[in-house]
């Protein structure tokens, strides 16, 4: 009986901690699903040239066999460019001492929340290049095996709008109508044995009259700034985009009015509150800086 009670003991030591790395595993292979690339930076800080010890194109290889679509910070696709939440970007952290190279990799979202980081890598080579290399395969024992499949979120899924039912409804009462021989609908009567009533819906002419051109009316005068814009990418929220530069890093948040040319803008930068507009073909943020209306141009790509 003890000696059962021991072996069961090693089994649930065994299995248990398997247990817990499968659903890891799980659900680290789930959201990095959501993810359509992962983006490699030509120079890590780590290194003081690019590419150095062949990293970046190691790192980018090994991406590729394991079935990630890598591509290089500075050679993004169409779409990328358009939303960088569609990516990942990958670090390469260095905690390498005088006779072992250790590192490891992290894979961070566009606000720079870390997703997901692979074991530690390490090799006692002394020639940096083959020491680099070996740890770097090592990182990738992790990733090797999560069956990496992009699957897009439904939220980036173009909206679909079916009328069916609705054109289904306005005939059916189309046809009680026509079938009940509807009266003129400016007319509202009554014409029964017990009684009878006659009234017009016609309506009423309107006593509003359009308002005169007036001083109170004119617009504020704008100080533009001169400074070149940045380019800031817009990703859409569920109030409206937030704008995110190369870094990528979220330099404001712009929320819906009734005009689809006109937000309320938050800056993350200290700027007071304002709003951005589109004025022919460019966007500004207008602000108030005192009693002074501040303008500056923005680069924006929707």
């Amino acid at each position: 009986m003890k000696r059962a009670l021991i072996n069961f003991k090693r089994v649930k030591n065994f299995f248990l901690p398997l247990v817990f790395m499968c659903g890891f595993l799980g659900m680290s292979q789930a959201e990095l699903n959501q993810y359509k690339y992962i983006i490699v930076p030509t120079k890590f800080e780590t290194f003081k040239s690019e590419n150095q010890y062949q990293t970046s194109t190691m790192i980018k290889y090994n991406l590729v066999e394991n079935g990630f679509t890598a591509v290089y910070d500075n050679d993004l696709p169409a779409d990328l460019m358009a939303n960088r939440c569609l990516g990942l970007l990958l670090n390469l952290k260095d905690d390498s001492s005088m006779f072992t190279t250790k590192v490891t990799l992290t894979l961070k979202d566009c606000q720079s929340r870390e997703v997901y980081t692979t074991v530690e890598g390490s090799s006692k080579e002394k020639d940096f290049k083959t020491s680099y290399s070996e740890a770097i395969k090592e990182c990738f024992v992790s990733l090797s095996g999560l069956g990496y499949k992009y699957e897009p979120m439904e939220t980036n899924a173009p909206l679909t709008v079916n009328f069916k039912n609705d054109v289904n409804k306005v005939a059916g009462n189309a046809n009680v109508a026509s079938n009940q021989n509807t009266p003129n609908p400016v007319v509202q009567q009554k014409a029964t044995l017990e009684e009878q009533s006659y009234k017009s819906m016609e309506p009423l002419p309107s006593n509003i009259t359009k308002a005169e051109n007036s001083s109170e009316m004119t617009p504020a005068q704008v100080a533009y700034k001169s400074d070149s814009a940045t380019v800031l990418y817009a990703q859409p929220t569920a109030f409206g985009y937030q704008l995110v530069d190369v870094t990528p890093k979220i330099a404001m948040w712009l929320w819906k009015t009734s005009l689809s040319n006109v937000f309320r803008a938050e800056a993350t930068e200290g700027v007071p509150d304002g709003v951005v507009l589109k004025k022919g073909e460019k966007w500004y943020f207008e602000y108030y800086e005192g009693d002074k209306l501040i303008g500056q141009e923005l680069n924006i790509k929707f």
